[in-house]
């Protein structure tokens, strides 16, 4: 099991410090980036990504709830412990985005939104190196987990 706690439920204003705090109990940090257009909450980006990643030890997953994915993610600082989650319903076409995200030397996520068929996910299985079952709508934290997420992973480990 791995424990990736959320810095979206952090206070940004001491997010570092935050951050520090949970790391000793962490195996990476899940840093939710988002847009404003892909989903219609607006997040931190690159800058202050990149700012933790100087404070932190833990690798990231940098989770990208944005429209071009293959724009932005050269803008953040990975290593190759690190990886960047993008989602199949982006703007940018999927075979193209993980070329591009494995080229900067990181991990490689694909996510789906509660409503895509977890089928859609099933020709970039062998490319990935995890998919983000989301158990909630992308976009805000603190919402209700929808059970019906089980039965997706369910289909996606058969």
């Amino acid at each position: 099991m791995k424990l990736s706690p959320s810095l979206l439920s952090a206070d940004f204003g001491n997010l570092r410090a935050e951050a520090r705090e949970v790391e000793p109990l962490a195996d990476y940090f899940h840093i939710d980036v988002m847009d404003g257009h892909f989903v219609d909450n607006l997040t931190i980006g690159p800058p202050v990504v990149n700012s933790l990643r100087r404070g932190l030890e833990k690798p990231f997953d940098i989770h990208l709830m944005i429209d071009y994915p293959i724009h932005y993610a050269p803008r953040f600082e990975v290593t190759p412990a690190d990886m960047i989650t993008f989602h199949f319903e982006s703007r940018d076409e999927p075979f193209r985005t993980i070329e591009e995200i494995r080229g900067l030397g990181c991990k490689v996520g694909i996510s789906l939104r509660p409503i895509t068929p977890i089928a859609a996910v099933f020709p970039y299985l062998d490319l990935v190196d995890m998919v983000l079952v989301m158990s909630v709508e992308p976009g805000f934290g603190g919402q209700k987990f929808m059970p019906e997420a089980v039965d997706r992973i369910e289909k996606l480990r058969a």
